[in-house]
């Protein structure tokens, strides 16, 4: 990957190189995670590349620039921005009814007492529209939140994951014989419904989500390192993921080379993308760029617009709306669009990234976000879950715009 002399696009390389620096002393060197790459792009230039650590710990084998992550909920924005392709070709409306394309949704109800499997419900005050999904105030839910007899009863049934011959439709026929959390657009909710959206571009579509991903984003965008499942010919450059035992030592979550990460059926809109640092870059760089990169357009600068706007009601941040303790972002100053968290208020928000700046993240800690004011793109991958074990993203936002002129 060509870099550029920071300089030559108004960053500091002295304040650049304490984000390496950083990573090294507080994270690498006391075993916290297994290594990282972080990439900074200013006016389309990519300015600062750092690789460091490793991508498997027992196998010895180095962090490079071409290593394989598991991006998670970092396919959320990409699954959006497809969904969003085919409004732009008006087969659905925002405030359509999922029950139009997905009949079974068509008598959701919502929880008022009870546990799985017996629960008393009431019906929904409006049907979920597919706003609703695209900005996770469906009424849906993880099975990882542990914080409700829905997430329970997601975790009981093993709602969205990946089995043996599963399939998005057979999540979505799960979703449909349970209740709610909430009744459509009352609050906000992380949930599986991007998976929803990801079911939605193959019945839209006509096409499975990784045919039309292939075809309308990652061809289009050389995406090449971007897939479902693990290549035999990626193999040797899959990182191995970790979390942390109970002593606070590395331990593997999933081994690279015996990843579950491959054969599967369940395609994964909300969270089951491959891809490399340079191939998340090239997508970041077509969002900053207003829906294009190298002369392909993708989608349109204005739809890209309108997504990255808060659609939140009332245009509330996070923390006026939201249930549950965790998702990719902190609540405060920050509001929701059609596949993106973005910044309302810095100084709520607690860090310096500029208002209308979109971003998400992954649960092995991997992270964007692109700031439209500054011209600027930046892109942290590691892998170690969960998300929230350390505040990666806080502490280089912090560092990043340190670096300004």
């Amino acid at each position: 990957m060509d870099l550029v002399n920071p300089e030559t696009v108004g960053l500091d390389p002295r304040q650049l190189e304490r984000i390496g620096e950083h990573w090294r002393r507080a994270y690498l060197e006391p075993g916290k995670i297994p290594g990282c790459i972080t990439l900074i792009a200013r006016a389309g230039k990519v300015c600062y590349l750092d690789v460091a650590g490793r991508r498997d710990i027992a196998r010895d084998q180095p962090m490079t620039e071409d290593t394989v992550f598991r991006i998670y909920s970092m396919t959320k924005p990409v699954t959006s921005l497809a969904l969003m392709q085919l409004y732009e070709r008006g087969l659905f409306s925002l405030d359509d009814p999922v029950h139009r394309f997905i009949p079974a949704f068509r008598d959701l109800r919502v929880r008022k007492a009870g546990s799985f499997p017996l629960f008393e419900t009431v019906p929904c005050q409006r049907p979920m529209s597919v706003r609703d999904l695209l900005t996770h105030t469906s009424g849906l839910t993880y099975d990882f939140l542990r914080e409700s007899n829905i997430d329970y009863a997601y975790r009981k049934l093993q709602v969205g994951n990946p089995k043996p011959g599963y399939t998005a439709a057979d999540m979505v026929a799960e979703l449909a014989q349970l209740p709610l959390e909430f009744s459509p657009g009352e609050r906000w909710n992380y949930s599986l419904a991007t998976d929803v959206c990801g079911h939605l571009v193959e019945l839209l579509s006509g096409q499975s989500l990784p045919d039309y991903l292939e075809q309308h984003l990652f061809q289009p965008l050389g995406m090449a390192d971007t897939t479902f499942n693990i290549r035999p010919g990626q193999l040797p450059r899959f990182a191995s993921c970790y979390q942390r035992d109970a002593n606070r030592e590395l331990v593997l979550n999933d081994d690279g080379q015996d990843s579950r990460f491959r054969e599967r059926s369940f395609y994964s809109g909300g969270g089951g993308l491959l891809s490399t640092a340079g191939d998340y870059y090239r997508f970041c760089q077509m969002l900053l760029n207003g829906g294009s990169l190298d002369g392909q357009r993708v989608i349109g600068s204005r739809t890209l617009d309108f997504m990255t706007r808060n659609h939140l009601p009332g245009d509330v941040d996070l923390s006026q709306i939201a249930i549950g303790s965790f998702s990719e972002t902190v609540y405060e100053g920050v509001g929701f669009g059609l596949g993106f968290a973005t910044k309302l208020d810095p100084v709520a928000n607690g860090y310096p990234a500029s208002p209308g700046t979109f971003f998400w993240g992954g649960l092995a800690s991997t992270l964007f976000w692109v700031d439209p004011e500054e011209d600027l793109t930046v892109l942290f991958m590691t892998q170690l879950m969960p998300s929230s074990t350390f505040n990666f993203r806080g502490q280089l936002e912090a560092m990043v715009y340190a670096a300004l002129e």
